[in-house]
């Protein structure tokens, strides 16, 4: 999961551009970066961390120009955290490009092998962004002529793009001299919206992972980008739109709506806070029907994502609903967290318990999902500790199972608590008297019922169903490889950075 945003304006975009980021800073916080275009110039900055930490005023002073993007970056699929990783990247051959990406390539090692020996195309990095832009910019070249571009030539590239590459991907980049291109895959499952705002000089265009970007920044929001197409805005404000793939179908991932878009924003023409205030009326649907013997006092939701189902659990069940933890905003990243201890100080920082609203009381406690199961014992301990009598937990999304491929850093089967134990086993684990999951079919209804024109969703970490039909069992075992291994190296890193620390201070 990662924010992307691109811009083709009238006036200069780096404020505009900066703006966004900090409206899509949920989708990432690990690095950030803006690229500008002043003719057919290029002008960069990135760097680790949060937005506000990576952009001074000198670096927006550099940023001239009336037409750029920016990324912010979430890791994915073990890829290292470093600014050699972070986004925007660039090539310069046969035409200046840098791009942003929203997801994760699953035919990445095939296409490196294409690239090396067919297209004499050589990756700096292990990012599959930087190999996506490869392949755009190859496509480029194969179907530019004399090294022009124009927009048939530009939707014939990304046509070659759809054929080659595999898996999720929402993309903004900007082609030097040329203007702004953005394109999602033929399966829909990440999201990519684009909206324009009327100036006196023409229109400005904006594309963007979530319509609360183009919100916040003053641009009416025409429309999502459909599977496959591709949108082209030139420098002038001319703007084109084709259809890129001969075989689309739209697949949103469900996840979206659980966890990973900001509640104010519109995806696919779903509201994400509605789809949260409707999972909330299924599961309240679920504890009538299946636990209607709970003694419950109280429900509480765990901030931030919860509240909206929460709210409308407890109206349906008319019990009253009260906020049992504050979240601390403010507290600085932990960089490595390589073991559980660790995790569980870093939720006892993020968290804290107000003890009235739980002492002596039988408590439901509603958060939005249950990946590892770590953070939801710690959170039922504290509740405990706050002198809880009963403490029932209830999530509203289905036990996750499975591994995302397709651009969020689920962990290995081994880590995730629903892997292999049932629901019994899952509260014994997490300690609390009673669980309660959200089926799946009740979580697609409860998305589908806001815009019942959508079918099919992206729902593979619930169900192990992976809808671009080509994940089989090697390649899931390959990327928990990965991902091991990945792990490894940070607890190595941790190790070898606290013994440097110990001899310093001896």
């Amino acid at each position: 999961m990662c924010g992307i945003l691109g811009v083709v304006a009238r006036t200069p975009v780096n404020q505009l551009l900066y703006d966004g980021l900090l409206v899509l800073q949920h989708r990432g916080q690990d690095a950030a970066g803006i690229v500008t275009a002043d003719g057919a110039n290029f002008h960069s900055h990135r760097g680790m961390g949060m937005v506000r930490d990576v952009f001074r005023t000198r670096n927006m002073r550099a940023l001239s120009g009336f037409a750029g993007i920016g990324h912010t970056r979430y890791p994915t699929a073990g890829n290292a955290s470093s600014v050699a990783e972070s986004q925007p990247f660039y090539v310069n051959s046969p035409f200046g490009i840098v791009l942003g990406h929203n997801g994760n390539l699953t035919n990445t090692e095939q296409l490196k092998i294409d690239l090396f020996r067919s297209d004499l195309r050589h990756v700096n990095t292990g990012s599959d962004s930087e190999v996506l832009l490869n392949v755009l910019a190859h496509e480029l070249q194969n179907n530019a002529t004399n090294y022009k571009l124009d927009p048939a030539t530009i939707f014939a590239a990304v046509s070659g793009v759809h054929r080659r590459c595999r898996g999720a991907y929402s993309v903004v980049a900007m082609i030097a001299g040329y203007g702004m291109l953005a394109f999602r895959d033929p399966f829909g499952i990440r999201p990519l919206i684009f909206g324009r705002a009327e100036t006196d000089a023409g229109f400005e265009y904006m594309a963007s992972s979530e319509s609360v970007a183009l919100d916040a920044l003053g641009y009416e929001v025409v429309r999502d980008v459909a599977p496959g197409e591709a949108i082209f805005v030139d420098m002038d404000g001319n703007f084109f739109s084709n259809q890129c793939a001969p075989k689309a179908s739209l697949n949103p991932c469900i996840f979206e709506f659980v966890y990973l878009a900001r509640p104010d924003s519109v995806i696919d023409g779903i509201s994400v806070y509605e789809t949260r205030l409707r999972m909330g009326e299924r599961l309240a649907e679920k504890i009538k029907r299946e636990h209607a013997g709970l003694d419950i006092d109280v429900v509480i939701p765990i901030p931030d994502s919860s509240r909206p189902s929460a709210m409308e659990l407890s109206k349906h069940l008319n019990l009253p609903y009260r906020e049992g933890f504050i979240k601390n905003r403010y507290i600085g990243r932990t960089f490595i967290m390589p073991g559980q201890a660790v995790r569980r100080k870093s939720v006892r920082q993020k968290l804290n318990a107000i003890d009235m609203e739980f002492k002596g009381k039988n408590v439901l406690i509603v958060d939005d999902s249950i990946v590892r199961g770590t953070t939801s014992s710690e959170i039922v301990q504290m509740a405990r500790d706050s002198g809880a009598r009963k403490v029932y937990f209830a999530s509203a999304a289905p036990p996750v199972r499975f591994p995302n491929v397709y651009g969020i850093d689920m962990p290995t089967r081994e880590e995730l608590i629903a892997s292999n134990r049932n629901d019994e086993e899952i509260a014994r684990e997490i300690g609390c008297d009673e669980l309660i999951y959200q089926d799946l079919d009740s979580l697609i209804g409860a998305v589908r019922s806001v815009n019942p024109k959508i079918r099919n969703f992206e729902a593979s970490c619930f169900n192990g169903v992976y809808v671009t039909g080509d994940i089989t069992q090697a390649y899931l075992d390959g990327v928990e490889q990965e991902r091991r291994d990945s792990s490894k190296r940070a607890q190595e890193s941790a190790a070898q950075q606290l013994a440097l620390e110990l001899e310093t201070v001896e």
